[in-house]
């Protein structure tokens, strides 16, 4: 039995061992000689293979199990170009695992263990332009992490533990360009730290829980054409000196709290061609709110709560070609709201409940040349025309549903008020018209009310005007005007206040009304009653002139029968004094 169990193993013995692998390429892995790469993806490597042919240029040795890179291990590739470690177990780089890598471009360590880059670890890597460190555990950036790499473009470092990032952590990335900072946990940017990228041209800030934009943020930046914020759900508002400083191309500030359209931030970006401002809790876009945006030509407000969007709320937009207002809660889109329609190439204003009156004839009479990207708007009033899309309504319907009706106010009996102050007070005011016009009130100080207005005044539901805690300085005439798409209507109602009865004041309400008064302009009583105690002052100088004169000349015994006296009246200011110029005038005095 022995003997033939021997019989049987000697061939196997007498075949000849394999030969190596051909032009020196490691076992585990695939090499192709034409584009000098070295293939070892999903391979359950601990270490970095031997045998990796010297002249190689790509080298991919992701998706293993490599926990550690000492210095020597990639010593004996010269010519790498790009080096692929993601999705391993690194947790440790020694300094100088990439010093004998002088022409490597590309480092991909994304998806590892990495806690800490200590000093020294991309030492002489001149020519590196790409480094991904994303989706690993960095707490930290040291001073000095990347300080040799003068020719990085873009760096990659979002989706880590970040806490902090030190001062001088980004010195000496002089030519970077690209920088993205994403699910960390960073709660404020530094402007110093950032301040060494002279050269940065794009920044991206997502998924962060940064409460407030500092002005000094982003003032060391000039070169930044690109900045994109999204999803900072404890930010609430963009300072109006926060984007100071820069010459943004590109801005886009999503998913955010903010509630309103940053105007100021936005007043000094005159370069800006495209913004997006969508996914924000924005209910109202108010006239001018991008006046100084001359060169824009995107604007996105998608998904952003809109309700209202202002009469020449896109004033100053001379250049706008795309205009997405899709999903959002807008009735209406008048063409009042541009500042030219005729620039308007693309507009989305899908997924809105819009109401199919005159307000959206621009947009009907346009329906065959103007492009909504696939998704066409539809009517949600009236009902007859509930759920059709704008592009395919027939001309017909123009004339029965797109025609407005000029506002007109009911009930214009003159309305008289008076009142003692610290009464409230309102004014009726309803119209009727097609579509339904909204109602304004103009105070007698020329100031402009509506049910957004915040004060003592302000207008309420059906046009009805409310003053709370009426004063003597709200007296006077008030104007309502209802106003829709086909014209407007007015109406003027008047309001006196009487001051509250002396005994119900309080000594320092007196004081304060005295003061008020002392201020106040005088009116035409006031001036006469001055000019005329003038004048009777004057007069009453002459006669006592005329008396020492006549005691003078009884006293010396020389005078005579009759004397004439010369005297010509004061100058004074206005009409008045004009028609009573006429030179000297005499007076013939005889003395008794």
């Amino acid at each position: 039995m022995t003997c033939w169990l021997c019989v049987l193993s000697l061939p196997l013995l007498l075949l000849p061992a394999a030969p190596p692998p051909a032009g020196g390429c490691p076992a585990r892995c695939e090499c192709t000689a034409q584009t000098r790469a070295v293939a070892c993806t999903r391979r359950r490597l601990t270490a970095v293979p031997e045998g990796i042919p010297a002249e190689t240029r790509l080298l991919e040795l992701s998706r293993n199990r490599i926990r550690c890179l000492n210095p020597g291990d990639l010593a004996a590739l010269p010519a790498l170009e790009e080096l692929d470690l993601s999705e391993n177990a690194i947790a440790h780089v020694e300094p100088g695992a990439f010093a004998n890598l002088p022409r490597l471009r590309v480092l991909r360590l994304r998806g590892n263990q990495l806690k800490l880059i200590p000093p020294g670890v991309f030492t002489r890597l001149d020519n590196l332009t790409l480094l991904d460190l994303s989706e690993n555990k960095l707490v930290i950036l040291l001073d000095y992490t990347f300080q040799d790499l003068h020719s990085l473009r873009r760096l990659e470092v979002g989706d880590n533990d970040l806490v902090f990032i030190s001062r001088r952590a980004f010195a000496g990335l002089l030519a970077l360009e690209e920088l993205t900072l994403e699910r960390c946990n960073l709660t404020a940017l530094s402007g110093e730290s950032l301040g060494h990228l002279r050269g940065l041209g794009a920044l991206r800030l997502r998924h962060l829980a940064i409460a407030a934009l500092e002005d000094q943020n982003f003032r060391r930046l000039p070169g930044l054409l690109h900045l994109e914020i999204d999803n900072w759900p404890l930010l609430e508002e963009v300072a109006a000196g926060s984007l100071r400083g820069l010459n943004l191309t590109s801005l886009s500030v999503t998913h955010t709290n903010i509630t309103a359209v940053p105007a100021a931030a936005l007043r000094h970006q005159a370069h800006l061609t495209c913004l997006n401002l969508s996914h924000n809790p924005i209910s109202t876009v108010p006239r001018g709110s991008f006046r100084d945006l001359v060169r824009l030509r995107e604007l996105h407000l998608a998904g952003a709560l809109l309700a209202v969007v202002e009469p020449q709320a896109f004033l100053g937009l001379r250049q706008i070609r795309l205009l997405n207002l899709s999903n959002n809660l807008l009735s209406t889109l008048e063409e009042s709201t541009f500042h030219s329609v005729n620039t308007l190439e693309t507009l989305r204003v899908d997924g809105n409940p819009l109401a199919c009156d005159c307000r959206l004839l621009w947009i009907v009479q346009r329906r065959k040349t103007l492009n909504f990207d696939g998704r066409l708007p539809a009517c949600a009033t009236p009902a007859e025309v509930r759920g059709d899309a704008l592009r395919n309504l027939p001309d017909s319907v123009l004339f029965e549903y797109f025609v407005c009706r000029k506002p007109k106010i009911r009930e214009r009996r003159l309305q008289r008020v008076m009142a003692t102050a610290g009464e409230d007070v309102r004014f009726l005011c309803r119209a009727e018209g097609e579509p339904a016009p909204t109602v304004a009130w103009v105070t007698p100080q020329h100031r402009p009310v509506t049910a957004t207005s915040a004060g003592r005044a302000h207008v309420l539901p059906g046009g009805t005007l409310e003053i709370q805690d009426a004063r003597p300085q709200d007296s006077g005439t008030y104007t309502c005007v209802a106003s829709n798409a086909g014209g407007n209507d007015t109406y003027f109602a008047t309001l006196t206040v009487r001051p509250e009865p002396a005994a119900n004041r309080t000594p320092g309400e007196a004081h304060n009304e005295t003061l008020a008064a002392l201020r106040a302009p005088l009116d035409l009583t006031t001036i006469l009653v001055s000019t005329a105690m003038g004048c009777i002052t004057f007069l009453g100088v002459v006669l006592f002139c005329f008396v020492l004169l006549f005691v003078w000349s009884r006293g010396r015994g020389q005078h005579k029968n009759n004397f004439s006296v010369e005297y010509s009246f004061r100058k004074v200011d206005g009409p008045a004094a004009a028609a009573g110029q006429g030179g000297a005038r005499k007076f013939n005095m005889k003395m008794i």
